[in-house]
């Protein structure tokens, strides 16, 4: 009996060491729109939009409210009018979620000066659809004051 009490005492011991570990790897999207976000920050138009299908579906409150296909020309307008009107916009995430492998959800803040010299801070989410390396669908949530 004593015997069966070690064994019994020496596999439960085995047994809690030898259990894996939960996966620390980020999700492989992860480091790609956090090079988004900074040429969003430099306000690299050109580097950001290509990280774009050649047409990508986007739902955002400024383009309206229904999917709008937009090219990386349209991109790149859409963002220097932006930043023409807020030369100081900058974003920070707060969180990312990963969602499955094709989608990654971004939690962040946008900040900058309104052309009347008021400062705003303003948050944003965005679904992010990623297929074959380059954004495809850009799913964009925020108050538009």
């Amino acid at each position: 009996m004593k015997n069966l009490v070690l064994v019994i005492i020496s596999f439960t011991c085995f047994a809690c060491n030898s259990t894996e570990k939960p996966s620390t790897s980020a999700n492989p999207h992860e480091a790609f729109i956090k090079q988004y976000f900074e040429y969003f920050n430099q306000h690299d138009w050109t580097k950001m939009a290509s990280m774009y299908a050649d047409t990508a579906d986007f739902k955002d409150p400024s383009l309206g409210q229904s999917i709008v296909k937009q090219t990386h020309e349209q991109t790149i307008k859409k963002y220097s009018e932006l930043s023409q009107a807020f030369p100081d916009l900058k974003d920070s995430i707060t969180n990312i979620y990963p969602a499955g492998e094709k989608h990654i959800v971004v939690e962040f803040i946008s900040k900058g000066t309104a052309p009347d010299k008021s400062a705003f801070v303003l948050p944003i989410c965005t679904i992010f659809t990623i297929e074959n390396g380059v954004i495809t669908k850009d799913f964009t949530y925020y108050d538009n004051f």
